[in-house]
This record gives C-alpha cells, structure tokens and sequence, in this order.
C-alpha cells in the first residue's frame, strides 16, 4: 500500500476573505493573506456556527489541541483525524458531536510514491473554486487565568477512484447541500452525522504533478501550483 506524509499536510488558501461572506453565507471574517503552502500550526481561517446559531469565520491555529490537554505539543500529533472512529476516539469525540467545523481552501497537496522520491501533486475543484473540507476544532487554554487558543484538524477517509493512485487517504470534502447540517451545533447524533464524511465524487475533482519546491515549509507563491510535464 502506498502511504508518504500523513494527509492531509498541506493544503492552499487563494481566496479573498470576501469570497467567503458570498460562498459560505457568513456574518463576519476577519482578513488574512492568500497563501499556497500552508503547513500544520499555521493560522487558518475556519467557518464555524456559533452558540447563537451565527456562521462566522475564525482564525484557528492548525492542529488540534483537546481541552483537557496537559502539554500544548499534543497539537503537533493532531493535524488530521480519521473519520472512521472519530466519534468515538477520547481526542475527538466531544468536538465531533459539538464543534465541528469547515475549512476552505483552493487546494490540497499530497506525495505520491515513486522510484525517483515522493512526487507533490495539486488537487482541487475542476471548476476552481473553493471547497469545504470537514474539521473539528476545541478551544484550550493552559489554566484559568491563561488566554484562550482556538485549534482545528481536518478529518480524512478512504480516497476515491481520482486519488487512489496518489494516497491513501484524502481530506473530507462536505458536499455545500451537507454544510448546515454539519455545522449544524444541535445535530449531536453520529448516525446522522458520519454519512457525511465520505469520499467525494472524482468527477468533480482534477489532480497534477507539481515541482518539489513545495517540499520547503518556507515555499510560497503562486507558482507552487503549476503543473509540471513529468513525475519520476
């Protein structure tokens, strides 16, 4: 079986924050830069409902922190979580029946196996525009008189027939006709709730090779998604 970095590891934010207040039907967004190569422990901007039934938008650190952690370096451990026994898993399971969450993006990388090294490919919408992947995320802080740091994870399943040949797993793209129901903080019932995280149809999907620059942490620009002619 083919398996290289843990998905999903990076993925690509090259939207306007406006877009989001018109596609994702929020009340408020903060502002943040268009970046292509967003890493674990970055701040990323996350749509969320909020305890008085509001879509907003938050900035979130990338990399789950669960409330009753002990040492902050747990977040490094908890990018992604697998949908099959997120419901259940002590990490998870409180954020997955009451703070789950969508994260936007343009884009995901994922390393593919090869003779010549792990070969980066760009995935995204065919139509190009951005796509809502399932997270959870939890607010923590280190005691009670310390500030509160909100964190988030994207939740993972089994690829579908477009990413099967790159990895073995790829992140949760919800469906926009699922994204009230799985924002949705009074919907608790897992049987209802785990349908959702599911492969999405590879017909809406288009994937390609891309230069191992994005490789480096520190790699940014547009130029990161371009295609390139061969993988080896």
């Amino acid at each position: 079986m083919r398996r290289s970095t843990p998905m999903c590891g990076r993925y690509v934010v090259a939207y306007d924050p406006e877009t989001l207040v018109s596609g994702f039907s929020v009340v408020r967004v903060l502002p943040f830069p268009k970046r292509w190569n967003v890493a674990p422990q970055s701040e990323v901007p996350v749509v969320h409902e909020t305890r008085e039934g509001e879509r907003v938008v938050t900035l979130m650190r990338w990399g789950l922190l669960p409330h009753w952690a002990r040492d902050p370096a747990l977040a490094h451990k908890l990018n992604n979580a697998r949908a099959e026994g997120v419901f259940d898993k002590p990490s998870f399971r409180q954020a997955a029946r009451r703070r789950r969450c969508l994260l936007p993006a343009s884009g995901f990388y994922e390393w593919q196996a090869t003779p010549g090294g792990k070969q980066p490919w760009y995935i995204s919408r065919r139509d190009g525009t951005p796509f809502a992947m399932a997270g959870l995320f939890e607010a923590w802080r280190a005691s009670e008189a310390g500030d509160w740091r909100l964190t988030c994870c994207v939740i993972t399943t089994e690829p579908n027939a477009l990413m099967a040949p790159i990895h073995d797993r790829m992140p949760v793209m919800v469906a926009r006709e699922d994204w009230a129901r799985w924002l949705a903080r009074g919907e608790q019932d897992p049987t209802d709730i785990a349908p959702l995280l599911r492969p999405c149809d590879p017909a809406e999907m288009q994937a390609w090779p891309v230069s191992r620059v994005v490789n480096r942490g520190s790699a940014e620009g547009e130029d990161l998604i371009l295609p390139i002619p061969t993988v080896g």
